[in-house]
């Protein structure tokens, strides 16, 4: 086998669109990620992708973005207004559970505490399966977890949602099913004929790539305008009064920080990669996203540091190949980092995104890192996240309104 390593960006994006090159960066993860969208190759792909695609709409994630995640980010807000401190780390899974949660059509009828920590602890494990090509823990142990993981799921939380709605899409018009992953799946199942453990692990896979990979960009977001605007204290109002600064803010941190700093193919044939070389069956593609990301003949001299000023070269997006691109391109980043701005957008009628919600939302409570209690890196994986972040409310009263 050879392995082929891509690391600057033109490369990194002509090796993204060629087509015969699949999907491999989850294949060590085939215990939660098995057949699930992206892993899929050619038809299949295209196939269920293009259904899946029916709510990832403008009209769906107007909804979201106005009815639900606000109330849902609040709420989750509510139990750190007292002490004014949390780990970032520990509410971005809490309240991106919760958000990815409606849009993948997991229901959790209780809405309790012990419920909500029982959902959180399946989903740390199904991310552990998923990302297992870098984890620093035994292999064997992860998936035994996740395969223990993914029963008590099934059981406590999938079979009640797709019960529910089987009911409903018996019962009511179509426009007015919930709008998630899951009613699109039942609504489409004879034409797709899916085994009862795919949708499982494909309900699982949005559940966890919601939340997952978002988390991360949230704390290296919050990590870099915090660190930027040690130099430039003047700038903080801007962070306050300009939602669309916060959005690019977010937008150059995910350029930086990649949820996975390589994307992984394999051929399926023999191809031509773009040094001209052939790969054949059985060797490995690696597209460093990380260093491409970073390149400086197309971001800058300053490429390796967070500008939130920066305008990338025409064409080329502010988030670098951190979405992926070509027929493998994240399915729901506009749902996590929204629509990119132009010079005549309206603040006020413009799709943000979560994770800029979110920032904006302890922006406007004035959280900063906490000055005694110092951020750890997670050593669980071989990825440069963040582990734990404290971080406080410096206004409390603020917090209490």
């Amino acid at each position: 086998m050879t392995e082929h390593i891509f690391n600057n960006y033109n490369d990194a994006v002509n090796a993204l669109r060629i087509k015969d090159l699949k999907q491999s960066l989850y294949d060590d993860g085939e215990v939660i990620m098995d057949q699930v969208l992206v892993c899929l190759h050619g038809e299949e792909h295209k196939k269920r992708r293009k259904l899946e695609n029916k709510i990832f709409t403008r009209e769906v994630f107007k909804y979201y973005e106005n009815e639900v995640f606000p109330r849902t980010i609040n709420e989750t807000l509510e139990p750190y207004k007292e002490s004014g401190k949390m780990d970032l780390v520990d509410y971005g899974f809490r309240v991106l559970l919760n958000l990815t949660a409606d849009f993948s059509g997991v229901d959790r009828p209780e809405k309790t505490k012990k419920e909500t920590e029982i959902l959180l602890g399946l989903l740390k494990i199904f991310a552990s399966g998923a990302t297992l090509h870098h984890s620093t823990r035994d292999h064997e142990e992860v998936k035994n977890e996740v395969r223990n993981a993914l029963k008590s799921f099934d059981k406590q939380f999938l079979k009640p949602s797709i019960e529910r709605r089987k009911n409903l899409i018996k019962k009511q018009a179509y426009e007015d099913l919930p709008s998630d992953i899951l009613t699109v799946l039942l609504m489409n199942e004879d034409d797709l004929n899916l085994p009862y453990d795919v949708l499982q692990r494909e309900i699982a896979f949005y559940l966890l790539a919601g939340a997952q990979t978002s988390i991360h960009s949230l704390v290296h977001v919050f990590h870099e305008i915090h660190d930027w605007i040690k130099n430039n204290p003047e700038k903080k109002v801007k962070l306050k009064d300009d939602p669309i600064f916060v959005q690019k803010c977010f937008l150059e941190s995910t350029r930086l920080h990649p949820s996975s700093p390589i994307a992984l193919r394999k051929p399926v044939c023999p191809v031509k990669l773009p040094d001209n070389k052939e790969a054949n069956l059985g060797d490995s593609i690696v597209i460093d996203l990380y260093n491409s990301n970073r390149d400086k003949k197309i971001f800058g001299e300053d490429a390796n540091k967070f500008n939130p000023y920066r305008e990338p070269p025409s064409g080329q997006n502010l988030y670098g190949l951190s979405f992926g691109l070509g027929m493998h391109s994240c399915i729901g980043r506009n749902l996590a980092a929204g629509v990119n701005s132009k010079p005549d957008t309206d603040p006020n009628n413009h799709h943000y995104g979560t994770v800029t919600m979110i920032l904006r939302e302890l922006i406007s409570r004035d959280a900063i890192p906490d000055p005694n209690n110092k951020p750890k890196m997670d050593d669980k994986t071989k990825r440069p996240n963040w582990g734990y972040y404290p971080i406080i409310f410096s206004s409390k009263d603020k917090n209490c309104d």
